[in-house]
């Protein structure tokens, strides 16, 4: 499986690139407005490979939408990690008209540290790269998370990378506020990296906080259950299948997707 492009949006003076790996609805055009999602990897925050969503992504863009799998900085720090993720979001939305995507409807998604990335962009104030035009939003309009770490303090995961004395900084569960993008997370009940009593406690500080905010647990799932078998052999594809599933529903219901019936093979 192949991105249908890959596009340079962020050089650094080492000469480093990151690219968008993007996947396109058949038959779309510049003109097309579709809503878009884009995805981050796990690796906690020092390695990974956009690879991993490229299933989601494909699948994404079958039910039309403009998918996109974001490189980021890893082996540095993880606020590094949410300057590009931030980045790779204003990029899309700066570009919507080339995309052919509606700047007002595009979703943050990501995995482990990859859902860190995408949360922190729409939930975290500042952190935004040197030079970027912040004119243009850098936050998403909804966010799709899978096993995400919400909580970098010494109940939840990342203490050690991002320092103790920096430790709620940007930990999602720390900047709760009334007024963030309605969110969709997936978690297995048995995953031993990010406790699932974090999610929990998140998605009733969103909740208290009046916002939208959807937890669909995985019985006794551990932290990779969501990944495709395309990029994890050993897994199962029902789990997959799910959590797509949900986010169609998810999406429908935002008005980013028209119901399943009015949809065009191919069209949101």
């Amino acid at each position: 499986m192949e991105a249908d492009k890959v596009i340079p949006f962020k050089t650094f003076d080492s000469g480093k690139i990151l690219n968008l790996h993007v996947f396109n609805p058949s038959n779309h055009t510049p003109a097309g407005n579709r809503p878009a999602i884009v995805f981050f990897f796990g690796g906690s925050w020092v390695g990974g490979t956009p690879r991993q969503f490229y299933p989601q992504a494909r699948a994404f863009a079958d039910h039309g939408l403009v998918a996109v799998s974001a490189e980021y900085r890893t082996g540095i720090t993880p606020f590094k990690c949410v300057e590009d993720g931030k980045s790779a979001i204003r990029w899309v939305r700066q570009h919507a008209g080339d995309l052919g995507l509606d700047p007002d409807r595009i979703v943050a998604a990501g995995g482990s540290a990859g859902g860190h990335v995408a949360m922190c962009a729409g939930m975290i104030e500042g952190h935004e790269d040197k030079g970027e035009d912040l004119s243009i939003r850098s936050l998403p309009n909804a966010m799709i998370v899978y096993n995400p770490v919400v909580d970098t303090s010494e109940t939840g995961f990342g203490m050690m990378q991002v320092g103790a004395a920096r430790k709620t900084e940007i930990s999602p569960c720390h900047h709760v506020r009334k007024g963030i993008a309605p969110t969709l997370i997936f978690h297995g009940t048995s995953d031993a990296t990010v406790p699932f009593e974090n999610v929990e406690r998140f998605t009733m500080l969103m909740k208290k906080a009046g916002n939208v905010c959807m937890l669909v647990p995985f019985d006794k799932r551990d932290h990779a259950f969501f990944n495709s078998s395309a990029f994890l052999p050993a897994n199962r594809d029902d789990d997959f299948n799910n959590t797509m599933e949900e986010s169609a529903t998810f999406l429908t219901t935002l008005g980013f997707l028209k119901p399943i019936e009015q949809r065009p093979k191919s069209g949101a």
